[in-house]
């Protein structure tokens, strides 16, 4: 009995349909029957199925009956974001189900923080991925749900405290009996959290996931969402240790610093993984001077696996005292041709289109006005996978492919716009091809950049002066 059990539990049919791969898992375990009631050989056949490979993320089979059940798993692609892994776990005999996500990439350079007024029942229906490491916050409450106390999911605003309030609401009858006075603050709690869900009052939702791998939708992409506020941030030690990218007691040594004129003239080679395919590659570093500029280092990756190329320049030189902001009328078509650098804190905007690309959406680049507008088009039109398929819309369609009509008549010099490099450490630039006499059609502005800014340099808290004490 225990021996064949234990193979029929072992047993996975894998069927593979285009995208989607369904894992089906049966558990030959007695119906209806606890744990402590079964025999010695189902004991130890049910132990033998707690030992294997939790391919079902949550219960294998249903948390009532213990009969068979079935889990789907689809790996999909959410627009201006990545790819993730849903699974999806029901049960036919006590309708036990349970839904949850993972990314199916890396965890990222940064951790990102989203914080989002929701003010209309509209904003409740904001998809929203959340990772198992981030940490989900209302402030108007003074409520938070810490890391790695939930699975990840994928969800709505709405599905979000529904789950909440289903956590809250599990163990009230046993505190109802055994600690009456928090069962009533518990309710009381339970019921503003109701209020939030059927849009009574606004509210703020924080969600700060230190692993990168959290998503909340805006809605009215690729036009700049203002409820919605997004800021990426460079993970503490703490954090890390948490995500085991290093031990806590991993000590950082200090490597000997390069000379600066060897590193000018030598390009540099070190390992990495391709961020498609994830398979072993190499990226090349060059430190280069921009004429009338200053130094970048240029960094491109080459995957003989795939064939996928990038490239990303970061600034060689600290941030500048005052913000840049350059704009550029375009009036020929040979504008297209000019030289851009493209810093990773580099916001564009179209006022024309009414078009707004945040800091670090398409990263830093050192290409050429129409290559970014290429890269725009494909980010916005071309790799948005809900313009085809049932999970588009016609207006949703409509109003990208308009979008991307548009930007192909810039690039044909048909269409007379404005293109503006919004930098606050002003590390971007665009070639002026009169140099060094002024461009007639080019205006570069310096500024005092906000707090906000500053906050988002992470200027506000960095100490160059006394830093020793």
């Amino acid at each position: 009995m225990g021996s064949r059990v234990v193979q029929r539990s072992k047993a996975l049919h894998l069927r593979a349909r285009g995208v989607t791969t369904m894992v089906r898992i049966q558990a030959v375990l007695h119906p209806r029957r606890s744990p402590s009631n079964l025999t010695e050989p189902e004991q130890i056949c049910r132990e033998e199925w707690e030992k294997l490979p939790k391919l079902v993320i949550g219960s294998p089979i249903g948390q009532r009956t213990f009969d068979w059940g079935m889990t789907r798993i689809l790996l999909t692609k959410i627009p201006f974001f990545k790819e993730i892994i849903v699974s999806s776990f029901t049960c036919p005999n006590c309708s036990w189900s349970n839904t949850e996500i993972q990314s199916a990439g890396r965890i990222q350079d940064q951790g990102i923080t989203y914080t989002l007024n929701v003010k209309s029942k509209q904003d409740m229906n904001r998809e929203v991925v959340k990772a198992d490491s981030a940490t989900t916050r209302i402030p108007e409450l003074d409520f938070e749900i810490p890391p790695y106390t939930q699975k990840g999911s994928l969800s709505t605003i709405e599905g979000l405290l529904d789950r909440a309030v289903a956590g809250l609401e599990q163990d009230q009858p046993l505190r109802n009996e055994t600690a009456p006075e928090v069962a009533v603050k518990i309710s009381e709690f339970i019921d503003k959290l109701k209020k939030l869900k059927e849009g009574e009052s606004g509210f703020t939702l924080v969600i700060d996931d230190p692993s990168g791998n959290s998503f909340v939708e805006n809605p009215f992409a690729p036009q700049t969402d203002e409820a919605l506020s997004v800021c990426n941030y460079t993970r503490t030690p703490q954090q890390d240790a948490q995500l085991g990218i290093k031990a806590e007691d991993e000590e950082e040594e200090e490597k000997p610093i390069n000379d600066i004129d060897s590193m000018r003239n030598e390009v540099l080679t070190f390992n990495t993984n391709c961020p498609e395919c994830n398979a072993p590659a190499s990226t090349n570093m060059k430190l280069v001077q921009i004429p009338h500029f200053k130094e970048v280092i240029i960094m491109a990756t080459n995957c003989d696996d795939c064939g996928h190329r990038t490239n990303e320049v970061k600034s060689g030189g600290a941030t500048e005292e005052l913000g840049t902001k350059i704009t550029l009328h375009l009036t020929d078509v040979s504008d297209m041709s000019r030289d851009l650098l493209k810093s990773e804190t580099c916001s564009i905007l179209i006022p024309e289109l009414e078009f707004e690309l945040g800091m670090a959406a398409v990263g830093g680049k050192f290409t050429t006005l129409e290559g970014l507008l290429k890269d725009i088009k494909d980010l916005i039109v071309s790799k948005n996978p809900f313009t085809c398929g049932d999970s588009s819309t016609s207006d949703r369609t409509e109003k990208l492919k308009l979008f991307g009509q548009k930007i192909d008549k810039i690039m044909a010099g048909d269409m007379d716009v404005h293109i503006v490099l919004d930098d606050p450490a002003g590390n971007s630039y665009l070639q002026n091809i009169y140099a060094p006499d002024p461009d007639p059609e080019m205006t570069t502005e310096k500024y005092t950049r906000t707090f906000e800014q500053n906050e988002d340099l992470g200027l506000n808290d960095m100490k160059t002066e006394g830093y020793q004490k």
